[in-house]
């Protein structure tokens, strides 16, 4: 055989082989929505190396802090991490632990847990994510995806379908309701400080939502914020007029190219089935906005990737990450005058 055979052949096996897992992988990319953009709204503000003003807290016993939450009472600090725990930390070092399962959850003080739904229209929950309680006792949550787990999360994202709902519980009548169906990844839920909406995050698309529960605008939808510059994973109101949006991780060339190209993420998708690839994600962090959805300060680091929630707790700002093994806090700086 020839050197020129062989060159040959060494040249147009692989090539033969990646084709034909190309055609043959059952992963199906869709093009991204037509209103999707790739700029992003103005910041007045932004701190733009946040890990050096940063301390750990719980370092080494928390794993993927996804979701945090405070009881102001008790001042314990909740976190949901990605082991499937449910861990509470005192702000001053100790900590207790707590079960979980899949779907919606309910979990007493005395660390009984009862599962009230895990399905709505006969369709299971594959990825529950962000959720909040309304006076009422009505529970409001998202799933972020009915066909894709967590561990497959960004099989979901890179494939650019809506499998997202928005959803209601009633724990009165045991009745789940689906809200608002064909999200592009649904994430954090908000209730408004006077009920009448709640918010949530639509990581593919860049924005949060509002929905409308209450008043002439029942039931309707309407973009709270729009081209976030970054994708958004959990929101929460602090209490005094803000909501904390944390930034899984912030828009780069390698997103820009990828999201308008599906044919680029089937590569990245089928690669990642045999390798392990860089997840191009860096400068996530946490964005503050107003009342009405106007940007005020954004908190970013260019080391960050994964975050997935902020909450100010007093002058403090603590976010979480799928991946850290701990929660991270850093002072809130008292101007904008060391911004960078």
């Amino acid at each position: 055989m020839s050197i020129q055979t062989l060159l040959f052949v060494a040249l147009t096996v692989p090539v033969a082989v990646f084709v034909a897992l190309y055609n043959l992988d059952p992963f199906d990319p869709a093009p991204m929505p037509a209103h999707t953009t790739y700029t992003s709204v103005h910041v007045p503000v932004h701190f733009s190396a946040i890990v050096g003003r940063s301390e750990r807290v719980a370092d080494g016993l928390v794993h993927g802090p996804e979701d945090l939450a405070y009881d102001a009472g008790s001042g314990w600090l909740y976190a949901s991490c990605s082991d499937g725990w449910i861990r509470r930390v005192g702000l001053d070092g100790p900590m207790v632990v707590e079960d979980w399962a899949s779907g919606l959850l309910k979990v007493t003080e005395d660390q009984k847990v009862d599962l009230l739904t895990d399905e709505a229209e006969g369709v299971k929950f594959r990825l529950t994510d962000g959720v909040d309680v309304a006076s009422d006792g009505t529970i409001y949550f998202t799933d972020a995806s009915y066909k894709y787990s967590l561990h497959e999360h960004m099989e979901d994202v890179l494939g650019a379908r809506p499998h997202g709902r928005l959803m209601s519980f009633d724990p009165t009548t045991g009745e789940t309701r689906v809200l608002v169906r064909d999200l592009y990844f649904a994430n954090g839920v908000a209730l408004s400080p006077d009920q009448d909406h709640v918010l949530y995050c639509e990581t593919l698309l860049r924005r949060c939502m509002k929905y409308h529960i209450k008043g002439e605008k029942k039931e309707t939808v309407e973009v709270f914020i729009d081209d976030i510059p970054g994708f958004p994973d959990n929101i929460r109101h602090d209490g005094e007029g803000k909501y904390w949006i944390g930034l899984a991780t912030g828009m780069t060339l390698f997103w820009d190219v990828i999201l308008k190209y599906p044919f680029l993420r089937k590569i990245l998708v089928i690669m990642s089935r045999y390798v392990k690839l860089p997840d191009g994600q860096q400068d996530g962090g946490v964005l503050e906005v107003d009342l009405e959805g106007r940007p005020v300060a954004l908190y970013t680091d260019p080391s960050l990737g994964e975050t997935t929630v902020g909450l100010k707790i007093g002058n403090q700002l603590y976010y979480g990450s799928l991946v850290k093994s701990c929660i991270s806090r850093m002072e809130l700086p008292q101007s904008s005058t060391s911004a960078k």
